[in-house]
This record gives structure tokens, sequence and C-alpha cells, in this order.
């Protein structure tokens, strides 16, 4: 079976994942000549570098997603389907779906990364990671909760493993996970939660290696940890999580650590879909590609973002997996379509690193440039600016520099809800009456 796609003498270009990098080529081939079949698991495009502030009660979660029909409203070109992709056909040049088969001529992976547990499967059941809106939202649900059942616990030991946090990885979502949580018990719990002695919240940052924010540089990782230090996070470094068992967290050198909540921030590995060839594997679950984002062993199939693996002289252990890199494949892939059907010459990808950076709370953030670094009150700002501008959507802007406005000038928000999902109980079939 085939789901129902409108026929076509142009050309189908098939992308999977509504991300960073295939929203940005799904946009470059609006209005080709390509006929564009965009297929995701969500009907939405979710802006990833702010989950945390949905995790943190910063912000609603209708305010970092966009839906995805209504970003293509008026083009004809582009086709929305909500389904998964589970295994390609390379062979038959189509894929497979739970809805059907969907043929296409050039098919682009842009599936990304989930959250790598390096293969411990008992960590992965019990810790909590951050890499969906709907995992924010869990995250956001067992923080507020705990601290509601903190208040009816009367032993000091008990009450630790409700209200103490462990936060393992000290990239920028760890970090600005654990300032965020910082400033939250800072300003939020003596207000909503009197009763409770907000000096009893630790809040535990483990980074394997001996410096926080790999790949940005010294200065900026170093002022980080002061920053994180400052906000009486205690950061450990040189240490790893290798159980949780109950309210425990064991480590790799150091003593436990009672907590009941373990956000995982240590990594993340390739989403791959089943049919490639095993030589275009790399580590990471990554798929390697050519200097035209082609993967490896193929002849129309192309992966791009945190999902493509490229190895070249500046980068010689592949990209980072951020969205900027995400965003300049999907762009120049759009391009090398365009060109590509006009039978013209087409150039080899190559990234500009613009630079990246993390905040660590209000007033601190830093900042890595190709030629400078800074930090401090004018790095947040430009966190600030960059951000909002990255997002989809006038009301999404409007919406989240307000929240931000009224979060800085009152030091409060007003989205700490917990809002279960609703499971509708089932109801016991009645016995057939015997004929």
């Amino acid at each position: 079976m085939k789901i129902n796609i409108p026929e076509s003498n142009h050309p189908r270009v098939v992308i999977v994942g509504g991300g960073f990098g295939g929203l940005m080529l799904a946009r470059q081939l609006a209005k080709s000549d390509l006929q564009v079949v965009l297929i995701d698991r969500n009907n939405f495009h979710q802006f990833q570098p702010l989950f945390y502030q949905v995790a943190m009660a910063g912000l609603e979660p209708s305010s970092i997603v966009f839906p995805l029909r209504k970003y293509f409203q008026k083009i004809s070109n582009v086709f929305i389907r909500v389904t998964e992709v589970t295994a390609i056909e390379i062979e038959n040049n189509r894929i497979q779906t739970p809805l059907g088969i969907v043929n296409y001529d050039y098919l682009v992976l842009a599936t990304g990364a989930h959250t790598n547990f390096f293969g411990n499967a008992k960590i992965a059941s019990k810790a909590i990671s951050m890499k969906s809106v709907s995992e924010a939202l869990y995250l956001r649900n067992r923080i507020l909760e705990d601290y509601e059942k903190a208040l009816t616990i009367t032993d000091f030991d008990d009450r630790q493993g409700y209200i103490d946090i462990v936060i393992v990885g000290g990239g920028p979502t760890g970090v600005e996970v654990a300032g965020a949580l910082a400033e939250m018990r800072q300003y939020i719990l003596p207000k909503d939660y009197p009763e409770l002695d907000s000096h009893e919240v630790d809040i535990h940052l483990i980074q394997s290696g001996d410096q926080l924010l790999k790949g940005m540089s010294k200065q900026s990782a170093d002022k980080a940890l002061k920053f994180l230090k400052d906000l009486n996070v205690n950061v450990i470094l040189n240490d790893r999580v290798t159980d949780i068992e109950g309210d425990m967290v064991f480590m790799s050198h150091g003593e436990p650590i009672r907590s009941r909540k373990v956000i995982w921030a240590a990594g993340i590995i390739g989403s791959i879909i089943p049919g490639l060839p095993e030589s275009a594997i790399a580590r990471g679950n990554r798929v390697r590609i050519n200097e035209y984002c082609q993967v490896e062993g193929t002849g129309n199939i192309f992966a791009i973002g945190d999902l493509a693996f490229q190895l070249t002289e500046s980068y010689p252990d592949g990209h980072p997996q951020v969205a900027q890199v995400a965003m300049q494949m999907g762009k120049y892939l759009g391009n090398y379509f365009k060109l590509k059907s006009k039978d013209k010459t087409v150039k080899p990808f190559k990234y500009n690193d613009l630079g990246s950076m993390a905040t660590v709370g209000r007033n601190r953030a830093v900042v890595d440039l190709p030629k400078f670094h800074f930090q401090g009150f004018f790095a947040w700002l430009v966190w600030l600016f960059i951000h909002l501008f990255q997002l989809i959507g006038v009301r999404n802007k409007v919406i989240v520099f307000f929240n931000w406005i009224w979060s800085y000038l009152t030091y409060d928000q007003s989205l700490r809800l917990i809002i279960r999902p609703f499971v509708p109980e089932k109801m016991e079939e009645e016995p057939s009456e015997a004929k």
C-alpha cells in the first residue's frame, strides 16, 4: 500500500525529519520545480535550544513549537505526512512507514539524534532525557510533583531524595539546566513553598571530563564554572554516573548522591533508519557522507544535521552536532537540488562556524565567536537576541519576549503547572447475550 501523495512529473524529494535541517531544506525547495514530501512523527517543528526553559516552567510548550502545515500553507509543492519511517529500500527507491510505502527520487535523512545512555539500559530506564517537548513537560511535572511530596515528608534523608537533583553532562544543555534550577531554588521556592527550606535543595552537575562546555574555549568554560559556583551548584568534574538504584545515584569515584531525579544530558546518538549500507554507519550511529552530503555507498540518499558524519581537514571528528550545522546543510542541499535540476556545477559543502554560546541564568552567559570570546551580561543579551530571532512565527517571538521580560522584572514565572496526560479508563466489555 502506498501513502496517498499526488503524482507529479517532477522529481520527488522525500525529507525525513522536520528539525532544523529538514525544515530549512523544505523551505529552500518550496515553490521549486521539485515535489517535496516532508515526513515527521510530529506535526510541528520543535525549537530544541529552549526545551530546558519549558522544563523549568519558564516558557509554555506552544511558544517554542510551530505547526508544519501552517508553515507551508500556501506552498503547492510541499506535502506533509505525519508518520515514522521504519525502513529504507535502497534498491526500490522507496521507504516504509506504518501508513504505507513512499517512493522517492531523492531521499534526505534529517532524523537528528536521540539521547545516548552508552549502552546502560538500567540508567536509560531511570534517567530523564530532554530531547522533545514531551520529555521537557514530563521533567517539569516530576520536579513540581516532588516538591509537593517533599512538603509531607518529615525525615531529612527521604526528603533529600525528592528535592535534590543530579544533572549528568556538562555541555550547554547541562549547564543551562543547572543554572535555571539554581535560580528556581533562589527565587521561586521561597515564595511557592515557604514551608520547605530552599537551602536543603542541592543541585549536582556531573561532567566526565576536566572542564565544562567541551568544544568551547577554556576561557568560556572557566567562566561558566564560576557562574555555576556563584549560584551554589555543586559541579563535579572527572567523574561519571555508573548506576541508579532507588533514590541513590552511584559514581565511578565519588560518594553516592541521594536523588530521585537524574537529568541526562551527557550525549547523543544518531537516529538510524534500517536499510542503509553498514559501511555508511560511523561511530555514534552517524551516517558517513561525502562533500556533497551524499550518503556513502548510495546514489540518491543524503544526510544532514546531527545524523551526518562528514570528515574534513578542519573537522577530523565530524562537524559539531548543533543547529547551525543542520541549517547550513539544509540550505546547501536545497541549492544543490536546484542546480542539479539545471545541470549546473555544485560546489562541495563547507561549514561556516558562526560561534557557540550557553547561558547560565539571568545576566550570565558565555559566547565564543570565531575571533573573540566574551562573557557576562552582554553575552546574555546576545544569547537572548539570537534565540529570539531564530524562533519561528511572530506569535512565538512575541510570547517568548514578553515571558522573558516578565520573568526578568518580577523574578517569577506563572507557568508552574502540573499537567498530567489524560488516560481514559478501560471499560470492561459487557458479556454478549447467549443466542
